[in-house]
Formats: C-alpha cells, sequence, structure tokens
C-alpha cells in the first residue's frame, strides 16, 4: 500500500470509533435549534413559554388559577403558580426524585399517561428539561402539604437532590422555577415586555378564570390579565377598533370524546378576514384541522340560511368561503388530550378527528344563533352577499393580472425589467420605489437573477379597500402581474416567480410610508408568501463618510459615531441619503444589492394577533387609536425628516 492510499485509509474510515452518543441534555446545548426553534430572539422568549406553558396546563386541570412572571434586572425570569406543586417523591424507575427526572429527561413528565392532564400545550414533555438544558442556572422552588423544597440546576446539571428547606402555610401550593438563559447559546437576553405582554393576554383570554400577572423590574412595569368572558371578551378587544355589523358575538362550544371545542366570531365592516386558532391554548399560526373544520362549517351554515331566508337562489348562486370570511374576526380554540403538533413550535395541529368536531359546532350553533336573532343574521348575510357581488365585479379585472404560464412573458407588466434566470428559486425581485430609483437598480442589478419593478408614488391603502377597488389600481395590478401568484381565491404560491422579494424604498417618511403600504397589501393578501420566508426589506446605506480616498458605507447613525471616533483627526466629508435615486448604479449594487456585501431584513410573523392589530390600528378607519400610538410614542422617534 502506497503512503497515499495508506494516509486516505486511515480519513476515511468510519466505525463505532465515530459514534458519538450525546448523554442527558448535552444533545440540547448542541442543538438547541431543534428543540426551540433558533437561538435567537424567538428562542430566547420561548424559554418563557415553556415554562408559563406548565403553569398553564396546571389550570386547565383545575388546580391553578394564578401565575406570576417576574423579569428581573439581571436577565432572569421567574415563573411562579399555586398549582399542585412538582412531585418531589422517589421515582422508583428513574432512580431520582421525580423533580429532578422532569428537569433532567428529555420526554419525561406528567403529560404522557393520561391521569394527570387531561389537556396540555407542552404535549413533548421537554419544555422544563430543555430550559433547563440552555440556561446558566436554574432554581426550583416547591411548596407541598405545609413543606417547601428547593433544588438548584447549573447548565442542567443538578448540585444535589432537592432539600427541605422550611415550612410553609398549606394553603400555599405550587411551583416556582427562576432561570437565567445561558449568553453563551443566545443571542442576546432582551426580553420583550411587549411581546410576552401579548403572550400572556392571549393565555388569559384562553383560559378562563386564570391570572396572570406580568411584572418587568428592569422597566418597573406591571400587567394583570383575567377575563372572565373568555374567547368572547378576545373577539370585543380585536373588534374594539372596528365598526361591528351585530353588537353580541357568537359564541359556541361542545365536547366530543375527550375534545373541547369552542367558537366565537363577530363581523366588522371590514374588508379582511382575522380568524385567530388555537390547541391547548398553542397560538397554532400555521393553522391545522380546526381551521379547516371551522371554515367548512361557516361556508355551509351560510349559504343554507340565505337559501332558506330568500338572500340567494337555490341553485345557481352560492357563497364562496372567501365571501363569508370578508370582514370576520373569529377565535377557535379547541383543548384535546393527544394533540399532533407538527414540530416542537406546535404551529399547526394534525388531529383528523377535530375538523369534524369544529365543523359540527360551528354548523348547530351559528345555525341557532342565526335563527334567534335575525337582525344580526340578515346584516351578516347582507354583508356575505355584497362581498359576492364585489367579487363578481372583481373577477375580470383579476384575469387581468393572473400570468398565463410561467414562460409567457406576454402579460407582463411593460415597466417590469425581468430577469433571464427562470428557475424561481434563483431568482429575486425588487420593488422599488419611484423611476429613478428603478432606473439606477435596472443599471446596477445582475441581469441573470434580479428584476426590478418600478411604482410610482404610493399604492392603494388595502386595509381599507374591497377586492374590486384594490384591482383597480394600476401599480397593485402590475405588482400581482409580476409576482404571478394570483391573488384572493385564485392565489397559487406555487406559481411565484420569484423567491426572494425584496421591498427597497428611500431612508425618509414617505420611503416608509411606502413600505408600510407594501408590507399591508403583503399581510392582508399573499401571508403565505411571508410564512414561506419569501418577503425581504432592503437595507441602503444611510450615509457615505469620504476622506481622501477613503469611503465608507455605514446604515446607522451609531455605526457613523464609530467610524468618526476611530479617526479622529480626519476630515471627513459627510452625505445623507434620503434617496435611492441620490446613488449612481455601481453604488446602488454594491451597497444594497449585491448579494456579497447587502444586508436584507427578512420580514416574519412571529404573533399573528398582534400583526393583525397593528395593521388595523395604524393603516385601519379608526382614527383614535392611531392618534394615541402616535402621541405615545412621539418621543420614542429617531429619525424625522422635517
Amino acid at each position: 500500500m502506497t503512503e497515499r492510499s495508506r494516509k486516505l485509509a486511515d480519513t476515511t474510515r468510519y466505525d463505532s470509533k465515530d459514534i458519538v452518543v450525546l448523554k442527558g441534555l448535552d444533545p440540547v446545548r448542541k442543538r438547541p435549534g431543534m428543540y426551540i426553534g433558533s437561538t435567537d430572539y424567538r428562542g430566547l422568549h420561548q424559554l418563557v413559554y415553556e415554562i408559563v406553558d406548565n403553569s398553564v396546563d396546571e389550570a386547565l386541570a383545575g388546580y391553578c388559577d394564578f401565575i406570576r412572571v417576574i423579569i428581573h434586572a439581571d436577565g432572569a425570569v421567574t415563573v411562579s403558580d399555586n398549582g399542585r406543586g412538582i412531585p418531589i417523591d422517589h421515582h422508583e424507575e428513574m432512580g431520582m426524585s421525580a423533580l429532578e427526572v422532569i428537569m433532567t429527561v428529555l420526554h419525561a413528565g406528567g403529560k404522557f399517561g393520561g391521569d394527570s392532564y387531561k389537556v396540555s400545550g407542552g404535549l413533548h414533555g421537554v419544555g422544563a428539561s430543555v430550559v433547563n438544558a440552555l440556561s446558566e442556572w436554574v432554581q426550583v422552588e416547591v411548596r407541598k402539604e405545609g413543606k417547601r423544597y428547593q433544588q438548584r440546576y447549573e447548565t442542567g446539571v443538578p448540585l444535589g437532590p432537592p432539600e427541605h428547606v422550611g415550612s410553609c402555610d398549606p394553603a400555599d401550593h405550587g411551583t416556582t422555577i427562576t432561570f437565567k438563559a445561558d449568553e453563551s447559546i443566545f443571542d442576546d437576553l432582551d426580553y420583550s415586555f411587549d411581546t410576552l405582554m401579548q403572550r400572556f393576554r392571549e393565555t388569559a383570554y384562553l383560559t378562563r378564570g386564570l391570572q396572570i400577572t406580568f411584572i418587568d423590574e428592569r422597566i418597573d412595569r406591571e400587567m394583570s390579565f383575567f377575563f372572565d368572558g373568555g374567547i368572547v371578551s378576545f373577539v370585543r378587544h380585536l373588534n374594539r377598533n372596528k365598526q361591528i355589523v351585530h353588537p353580541r358575538p357568537f359564541y359556541a362550544s361542545r365536547e366530543t370524546n375527550g375534545c373541547f371545542a369552542e367558537i366565537s366570531l363577530q363581523y366588522n365592516d371590514g374588508y379582511g378576514e382575522s380568524t385567530h386558532t388555537f390547541a391547548n391554548n398553542v397560538n397554532t399560526a400555521d393553522g391545522g384541522t380546526h381551521l379547516t373544520g371551522f371554515k367548512t362549517g361557516l361556508t355551509r351554515v351560510i349559504n343554507e340560511y340565505a337559501r332558506k331566508n330568500g338572500f340567494i337562489k337555490e341553485t345557481n348562486e352560492s357563497l364562496s368561503g372567501e365571501d363569508v370570511r370578508e370582514g370576520l374576526t373569529a377565535i377557535v380554540s379547541v383543548k384535546i388530550s393527544e394533540p399532533q403538533f407538527e414540530g416542537q413550535t406546535k404551529r399547526k395541529l394534525g388531529n383528523a378527528e377535530v375538523a369534524g368536531i369544529v365543523q359540527s359546532t360551528i354548523h348547530e350553533g351559528l345555525t341557532r344563533f342565526l335563527e334567534e336573532n335575525p337582525q344580526a343574521a340578515r346584516r351578516i348575510i347582507e354583508k356575505c352577499v355584497n362581498a359576492a357581488r364585489a367579487r363578481d365585479a372583481a373577477r375580470k379585472a383579476r384575469e387581468l393580472v393572473q400570468r398565463k404560464g410561467s414562460l409567457d412573458t406576454f402579460s407582463l407588466p411593460g415597466k417590469l425589467a425581468d430577469c433571464s434566470e427562470r428557475d424561481p428559486s434563483k431568482s429575486e425581485l425588487y420593488i422599488v420605489e419611484g423611476d429613478s430609483a428603478g432606473g439606477s437598480a435596472k443599471q446596477g442589478r445582475d441581469r441573470q437573477f434580479q428584476a426590478i419593478l418600478p411604482l410610482r408614488g404610493k399604492i392603494l391603502n388595502v386595509e381599507k379597500a374591497r377586492l374590486d377597488k384594490m384591482l383597480q389600481n394600476e401599480e397593485i395590478r402590475a405588482l400581482i402581474t409580476a409576482l404571478g401568484t394570483g391573488i384572493g381565491d385564485q392565489f397559487d404560491p406555487t406559481k411565484l416567480r420569484y423567491h426572494r422579494v425584496i421591498l427597497m424604498t428611500d431612508a425618509d417618511v414617505d420611503g416608509a410610508h411606502i413600505r408600510t403600504l407594501l408590507l399591508t397589501f403583503f399581510f392582508r393578501n399573499l401571508e403565505s408568501l411571508i410564512i414561506d420566508g419569501r418577503l425581504y426589506i432592503a437595507q441602503p446605506p444611510l450615509y457615505k463618510l469620504e476622506s481622501g480616498r477613503d469611503v465608507h458605507y455605514v446604515y446607522s447613525d451609531v455605526e457613523r459615531d464609530i467610524i468618526l471616533q476611530e479617526y479622529p483627526g480626519r476630515r471627513w466629508e459627510q452625505q445623507r441619503y434620503k434617496g435611492l435615486g441620490e446613488m449612481n448604479p455601481e453604488q446602488l449594487w454594491e451597497t444594497t444589492m449585491n448579494p456579497e456585501t447587502r444586508t436584507l431584513l427578512q420580514v416574519t410573523i412571529d404573533d399573528a394577533v398582534r400583526s393583525d392589530e397593528t395593521f388595523d390600528m395604524l393603516m385601519g378607519n379608526a382614527v383614535p387609536p392611531r392618534k394615541r400610538f402616535i402621541q405615545t410614542h412621539a418621543r420614542e422617534v429617531e429619525n424625522l425628516d422635517i
């Protein structure tokens, strides 16, 4: 064997010595993204959700009615409840206390046996153990039967068994967990008060009779949530800034074969749909079988009532799902003993039997509601019928913006500078503000894979417009045509012509407004493109700093100040870019369009309920909420054009 062959044999050998076994919680620390989705902002907050959800499970089981969450000044988090308290007795099979089993063993807990918890959001049984694994330290206190027990962990390892540390009032029972997320794993430990507050508000709506108190010691803020009205209060909250069609929200519930389904809905005079689904209090942002059952049942009930009462003809007409959901605000919540979620982050429910249960719940309940409330029924049906008429009026306009085929460019808008690449996964579309910037982008781009669509002026605010009016807007028609997906009930994401859609607007107030209008359009009409990670925001530089031959493009005031401080003796010429058209094609390519040097922000939807509320407040018809928002945050403005 030659020396080269011997070395090759050594490096290609693959046997049992190459197999690494990760024990205990090591897999979590090695691959945290597999358990909490990511180690960024979302993953950090997921740690809090995992512990709080365990306390909520106690509430769903009927043993807890109070949860307190505290963010301490040092970034540690405490979650305390008045539930039964984690068991601390010896676990025969594992040879350790039950508390230590729950804190150190993946897929261990009281949610698998079927007796301790009939309903649980923490299906996977990895919540507490994953938080333990990803924390610098965890301190657990259990109060049971007049006794207090404590145990401490560091990087997932117990420092000793649970200790009896004193007594307490027998009426004082529950669990308190304090943890400090590991800075070596997470990007930062900056918890968002607003994000957590929104989550806790949702949880309180969905768990009638549960009080959640949230304290942030960093900013000295405290909020408490308690909603005796449950999801009916939730619907009223979402519609608080809207003109409602009927004053009393509809509510129905049913329990079948261990599945409890409850639905509340109310129509408003808007044109968008705001339906949010939950399974065991987990926000299933991607829907699932409960959403399918709801949509099917709702469409069927509205059509049956409309035909029976002469609103539509018996045979020739029917209202589509899109028609009956225009202006709808709805909450669909199911609680089930064995939920089948997709992934640890639980964004979609997969239980097939839930669809039929939800469908029968909405069918039976809404049929009775419409019959018992004829005035409300008339207003609801008339709104749905008007939506259908508008849909018919929009059909021809929609057909004008439907692309005939994936390789047919004859129907594409004339202002679009298309790319030569025909593989959507390798193509990207820049939506650019104005003809001037569009001209620079067309000259500076890589024609192989970058397409440019310049938009003239500000597009229509789709939050205030129905589909037929929206499709009369020339810029929106050009945008839909360029994307190729269609819109409304003709939407097909598989026909998207570019897998990266990039919004590129000026760095001034008008540019921000145009970007907001575009984001509203995508959120209300092409939301799945955002969910699929197709939408981005370009980050053009704010300044050009030039000193002799030394040139820096900087993207924030902070970055500019750092450079100026690094070279105190130099004289810098500063140019503040307010418009993309101020850059020549080469500069635009180098700073904003070159994949090797550019920075893109991916648009995501972390909280669909909060996003819906924000777009409604900022872009909707009601002025007072928008005025209050501006007055509240006026002093926080950093870049203001005067």
